[in-house]
């Protein structure tokens, strides 16, 4: 009976060194994908107005730039930003040495043209009366009228320069014709003003305007004379409302929005002339859906968002079509079905197929 033959001694290490290596090449087993934590909120159709916020500041109504009719040196101003001025009070005033010379002159014009009038008058006195009795000419009478006549015409410009130079006099000094309060001033005293020139910018008190930069979207979207709310940014307790009284024809060329003037309805004291408030206003209901500013995000330059999948709790990116935004929320107009869950926070650090974990779903 033939014996099984055993394998040679010398293959046994060669066996254990390929096993070793075998088991060195497996590695460690692969980490599990990470999962990463993400806030969610579910979307939901919006029915009604949505309640839109602008910062704007507090100015007057209108503005009046008070400037000097005639050129010179202005030597003195009267007031200074801030202060309270009244029709009727003196703002400033110019070197009146010129003009107190030109009306010298003037008068001393004037003085001798009715010396040269008297002259005349007397002289064709005498010769209506010669001419009465037959003692002089009808053309020595007729030169004397025309004298007369030529002399009375000097009177009247010499009389109508004092008036020219007396009215320059009172140019001298800037005499405010409104009331209200210095916002702005344009020259110091010493310079030398072009008529014209902007000395000092008065705030009337007639009325007040809450001043918005909005943006176009916006603009179009706000219904016709809408009533807005405005609230002392400070202390909201201090309201007021105003319906939009100006709106500017053209976009600003920086920032792209147009400025949005409302009067406002008896403002309180305490919305004073630079004041920073926040108007409010409700626009009218849009189909879309309302989600967090923050959810957005951007694929291809177009705007898109996260879309939680509740069966395998990974995300996709999809576009979407936005239709208003303001700075804490967007509203959607295609792209979004209501009851999905979209992420809101961590956008960022997110990719196609990653697995998250959801820690909490706001409706």
């Amino acid at each position: 009976m033939t014996q099984p033959r055993t394998p040679p001694r010398a293959t046994m290490p060669v066996v254990l060194v390929l096993g070793l290596l075998a088991a060195c090449d497996s590695g460690p087993p692969p980490a599990p994908p990470e999962i990463r934590p993400v806030r969610v909120a579910t979307v939901e159709r919006s029915t009604g107005g949505e309640v839109v916020s602008l910062t704007g500041t507090v100015q007057a109504e209108t503005e009046v730039n008070l400037a000097f009719r005639i050129d010179g040196r202005m030597v003195e101003r009267l007031v200074n930003v801030g202060d309270v001025v009244r029709a009727g009070q003196v703002v400033a005033r110019l070197n009146r040495d010129n003009e107190e010379n030109n009306l010298r002159a003037a008068r001393a014009a004037l003085t001798a043209a009715r010396g040269q009038l008297t002259e005349a008058a007397n002289n064709y006195w005498r010769q209506s009366e010669l001419l009465r009795d037959g003692w002089t000419t009808r053309v020595r009478y007729d030169q004397a009228a025309q004298a007369r006549q030529t002399a009375q015409a000097a009177v009247d410009a010499a009389q109508a320069q004092v008036g020219i130079a007396e009215t320059r006099l009172s140019y001298t000094e800037l005499v405010s014709d409104v009331d209200g309060r210095v916002t702005q001033r344009g020259a110091e005293p010493g310079e030398v003003v072009q008529p014209g020139r902007m000395i000092v910018q008065v705030a009337r008190d007639e009325g007040r305007d809450a001043v918005f930069d909005v943006p176009p979207t916006l603009k179009d979207q706000a219904p016709a004379n809408p009533v807005i709310e405005v609230v002392l940014t400070t202390d909201p307790a201090v309201r007021a409302t105003g319906r939009v009284r100006e709106v500017a024809p053209r976009a600003d060329a920086v920032t792209g929005t147009f400025q949005v003037r409302v009067g406002l309805a008896n403002p309180p004291a305490a919305m004073r002339l630079g004041s920073t408030v926040t108007g409010r206003m409700t626009l009218g209901a849009s189909a879309g859906f309302a989600i967090p500013a923050s959810a957005l995000a951007r694929t291809e330059r177009q705007p898109a968002v996260w879309v939680v999948d509740p069966q395998t709790q990974t995300v996709a990116l999809r576009t979407v079509e936005l239709v208003r935004h303001d700075a804490g929320h967007v509203v959607v107009g295609q792209g979004l079905e209501p009851g999905e869950v979209i992420v809101t926070a961590g956008v960022q650090a997110l990719r196609p197929g990653q697995k998250v974990r959801l820690l909490g779903a706001a409706r």
